[in-house]
């Protein structure tokens, strides 16, 4: 038994329930978790949890499914080891441990009566929303420090970087598609993240050389939770566009950011209701509530993936 297999042994026999639960202890307690302007009310619901091996070849298929330049996890660690200049040879197991932060049923409400313009609540969800995901990015790799492995934050390293592409922005280590690996959804016509908790979600993840078991991926595609895709019932996501970028060829990266940039900012003013805005941008989001997959896997399509 190695030094890391005995700290492992001795401070929890099964290092995925350990760490679940590390995530989830922390986004129920942390202050964090918590939005100032309204009452101290919570960001995020309990998490989703879901480890990948790294060595999947779905890592490789994103090379051609993304770009060249999504990272495999193993790149990550490399890149992670020269960047902090350590002389460190490939371990022999890597994991990729993802989770989903879903957003609140209130935060969700607020946004559901909304057409155009996020609403308050929304808008300081998305940006305290993101400073949680650092925490509890950060958070995880201590609490891997504590099993004596080490840990990767990809979006914080100084090689994580956003790639223009013809179809829009992209970057070297998209969140939803390591969730995708990791069991947790699939993709949706809107370009979002379906989930057993929905698509109105923040998700994150952690490259580690610690040995989990991965979970196997419980669909058989990476459109099997979306209704449109299942029989074309569904194109609730479409109406609820304000930009038209949603239609039934899919997602328009382009003009969606076009509009949350420029036309939305403009039309916020227009209406009269800046104050209490914060972040470099105002936000979105309403493709992704009063749709059915907004807070879970619509019925129809979960009764179809069991069989």
């Amino acid at each position: 038994m190695t030094m890391v297999d005995a700290k492992m042994k001795a401070r929890n026999p099964d290092a995925a329930v350990f760490l679940e639960n590390a995530i989830k202890k922390y986004v129920a307690t942390t202050p964090g978790n918590r939005l100032p302007a309204f009452d101290n009310d919570p960001i995020y619901d309990e998490p989703l949890v879901g480890f990948a091996d790294g060595d999947d070849p779905i890592f490789s298929e994103y090379k051609r499914v993304i770009g060249p330049y999504h990272l495999t996890p193993r790149e990550v660690v490399d890149m992670h080891s020269r960047e902090k200049g350590l002389n460190r040879t490939q371990p022999r197991k890597i994991t990729v441990i993802s989770f989903v932060l879903p957003i609140t049923y209130a935060t969700r409400l607020s946004l559901r009566k909304e057409t155009l313009i996020p609403s308050l609540r929304w808008n300081h969800t998305r940006w305290y929303g993101e400073e949680l995901l650092d925490q509890l990015s950060e958070h995880l790799v201590t609490a891997l420090g504590e099993l004596g492995c080490d840990g990767v934050v990809p979006h914080k390293t100084g090689f994580y970087k956003g790639i223009e592409t013809s179809q829009g922005r992209s970057s070297n280590w998209s969140q939803r598609h390591i969730a995708y690996a990791a069991g947790l959804g699939t993709f949706s016509l809107n370009d979002g993240f379906i989930t057993p908790k929905g698509m109105a979600m923040r998700c994150g993840s952690v490259v580690t050389t610690i040995p989990i078991q991965a979970r196997p991926r419980p669909y058989k595609n990476h459109l099997a939770n979306c209704l449109f895709y299942l029989d074309k019932s569904c194109r609730v996501c479409i109406d609820r566009c304000p930009a038209g970028a949603v239609t039934e060829a899919g997602h328009d990266k382009v003009k969606c950011r076009d509009f949350l940039q420029n036309e939305q900012k403009a039309l916020i003013k227009q209406m009269g209701k800046e104050e209490g805005y914060i972040g470099r941008y105002h936000g979105c989001g309403l493709c992704q509530v009063k749709v059915p997959c907004e807070s879970r896997i619509p019925p129809k399509v979960a009764g179809r993936n069991l069989k």
